[in-house]
């Protein structure tokens, strides 16, 4: 674990380490930290190492510590670990990343300081874009990211960020809890509190970006008394702008927790707030909250409910939401029981086994880059089911011969493929509802050998929507990118009108990216490959198509997968295909049903006779000579939809309509 802040700066970053390394600990795994150190020699209370550090002007608090990347690497290399985590990473986060980069380790970076609004609120705007800049590179660098709120995971991606997945923060419900409210310490602490007066209390950092200067509206509240809990570069200005409230100081512990529940209203103005770990400890405290609308208060409010949200920036809007809990007892104690029982489940316990599953994650997202021959941008994803239950009645599949299904001839008459979309077809139905109408599943296959994406565009999807299809799979494209010259960009372009098209039918999409065997003469249109998918990947972003990223299923490049004609799948290859689409769509167990599929069958396409120079490339170099194409001529197998039946293996069970 790298991280920018540790102890004895106590801070949410340092708060949130240490919780990740009790969990750690508890379930049996082996962590070390690095780092900023406070004077020299001083070693870490925990396994791991502190690195030369200086404090950061104004801030003197908070460290910036920035060693070699060799440095780093010798330390990662002794601990040996299976991945780095970085906690709130810039500087000496960065130089962790190009170690564990150059040690070939995955990294998870977990977003926690909004370091772009931080840099404005000092009035540092120059140094802005230059922040923006850094936090963008530094994230899309690191294997997976963490986000704790959905507002910073949509500023990450604005950022041009991909590979961001949720991971909010614990919360100790037993600490943080209605029952330390203490009548005896607001008399201490407020000693001219009248018996009707509200304490309305804020917890947290003392800083530029905090707002604090904020809360002047609440001068002159009646009956509203301010309490400032926590220290900063800030407290000596607040105190002036802010003469009525009590200032506290940093508490810890107990203390904190007694404070936190013997507020009757907990404020937090800040708008640069990436989680707002303080609002949940309110919340588990019983303490109704007020907060901006902005960044992570939006995932922890449920404003009418356990408190208010108010327009960010309008002071009117603050004030006259703390006045409407200030003045209506049963409504704070209502919103109060609402908020303790929303955080009921946020227990460091759950949060850490997510964090140990977002490990498991990016250990296979690294995997799959280590397995790409070319990076580009966006990187691929590991294929997750994208739905529930797939209720999909009327499917139709494009593209071309992979789609068609040429090769697969496993237990299919001669002369006649069966392919991955049939059998994907057959998945679907199979797992419909039984019972009545179970047997209406419909299929049609569109899809024709050396078919390009101008025919999906002027052929194939006109004729699908003529069909009302709720579900359609687009696989196309290496047609195209097989062409001595093609525009990688104009050929994404026209996939991505033909997925809008088919998605303002109503009709679901299964967008498909394209691959290629492990072999030599592949390598040579590799980054075509790479640069297409990585359009696709945007185009269904862009679209809400359900991305099936066959590029990053490492498997598909084994030759043994690839026909004798060395362009195709064989039966295997296709029935592989086939589970990665289901397991895409949320097919039920469609993983487990794949081994169970595969152990019942041994893989006896039979050779095809003759050489493959003779039997496939001369012919192929021909057809290219005279301007034509396999294709031309060849209808497609299912132009209209056939019955599939929930128990119908093969293609003799599909009756046509």
């Amino acid at each position: 674990m790298v991280t920018e802040s540790f102890l004895p700066h106590m801070n949410g970053v340092t708060g949130s380490v240490l919780r990740v390394l009790e969990h750690l600990e508890r379930r049996g795994h082996d962590a070390f930290v690095v780092a900023p150190g406070v004077g020299r020699g001083r070693a870490l209370a925990v396994p791991g190492r502190s690195v030369p550090s200086l404090p950061m002007p104004r801030y003197p608090a908070v460290r910036v510590a920035a060693p070699p990347v060799a440095s780093v690497a010798r330390t990662l290399r002794a601990f040996r670990p299976d991945i780095v985590h970085l906690a709130s990473p810039f500087v000496l986060g960065w130089q962790a990343l190009l170690a564990a980069e150059s040690m070939g380790l995955p990294s998870v970076a977990v977003y926690q300081t909004d370091v772009v609004a931080y840099t404005e609120r000092y009035g540092l705007p120059r140094a802005s874009a230059i922040a923006a800049a850094h936090v963008r590179r530094l994230h899309r660098r690191a294997t997976l990211t963490l986000a704790p709120a959905e507002a910073a995971r949509r500023q990450l991606e604005g950022l041009g960020v991909d590979r961001v997945a949720i991971w909010g923060r614990g919360v100790d419900g037993i600490r943080f809890s209605p029952h330390r409210r203490d009548d005896a310490w607001r008399a201490r602490v407020v000693p001219a509190t009248a018996t009707g007066d509200v304490v309305v209390g804020y917890v947290g950092r003392l800083a530029p970006e905090k707002q604090l200067e904020d809360l002047a509206a609440l001068r002159s509240l009646p009956g509203v008394r301010l309490v400032i809990v926590g220290d900063g570069p800030s407290r000596a200005s607040l105190e002036r702008t802010l003469p009525d409230a009590e200032f506290l100081g940093a508490l810890h512990g107990d203390e904190l927790a007694t404070a936190m529940a013997s507020f009757d209203v907990f404020v937090h103005p800040g708008e640069s707030e990436t989680f707002g770990q303080t609002i949940q400890e309110a919340q588990a405290s019983g303490v109704p909250v007020v907060a901006t609308g902005r960044g992570g208060p939006l995932d922890l409010v449920r404003s009418s409910v356990d408190g208010w949200l108010y327009r960010p920036g309008d002071a009117a809007d603050l004030r006259a939401r703390v006045a409407d809990l200030a003045g209506d007892a049963a409504k704070r104690r209502a919103f109060g029981e609402a908020a303790r029982t929303a955080v009921a489940g946020r227990t460091w316990e759950s949060l850490g086994d997510a964090l140990l599953a977002h490990y498991g994650r990016a250990g296979e997202l690294h995997s799959i880059d280590r397995s790409l021959r070319v990076r580009v941008w966006p990187r691929p994803q590991v294929i997750a089911a994208g739905v529930s239950a797939p209720l999909w009645r009327r499917y139709v599949a494009l593209g071309d011969s992979i789609t068609e299904g040429l090769c697969d001839t496993s237990r299919m008459p001669v002369g006649l493929h069966r392919g991955w979309a049939d059998r994907l077809a057959q998945l679907l139905a199979s797992a419909g509802p039984r019972g009545e109408g179970a047997a209406d599943f419909r299929y049609a296959n569109l899809a024709v050998r050396s078919r390009r994406v101008r025919h999906l565009v002027d052929e194939q999807v006109p004729a699908c929507l003529a069909l009302r299809p709720d579900l359609v799979s687009v696989l196309i494209g290496a047609n195209d990118l097989v062409r001595a010259r093609v525009d990688v960009a104009a050929v994404a372009d026209e996939v991505e009108i033909a997925v809008r098209r088919l998605r303002d039918s109503g009709a679901d999409v299964l967008l498909a990216t394209v691959f290629l065997p492990a072999r030599t003469a592949a390598g040579v249109l590799a980054r075509r490959f790479a640069a297409y998918n990585a359009r696709l990947r945007t185009i269904a972003v862009r679209t809400g198509a359900i991305l099936v990223d066959l590029e990053a299923v490492p498997e598909l490049a084994g030759v043994e997968l690839w026909a004798d004609d060395r362009v195709h799948l064989r039966s295997r290859g296709h029935r592989l295909v086939a589970y990665r689409a289901a397991e895409a769509l949320g097919v039920p167990h469609a993983e487990q049903l794949a081994g169970l599929d595969e152990a019942f069958h041994t893989d006896d396409d039979p050779a095809a006779p003759g050489t493959w120079l003779r039997r496939d490339a001369l012919p192929w170099v021909w057809r290219r000579l005279r301007g034509r194409t396999a294709g031309d001529g060849v209808a497609p197998k299912l132009p209209a939809y056939v019955r599939i039946g929930p128990a119908a293996p093969h293609r003799s069970s599909l009756s046509q309509q």
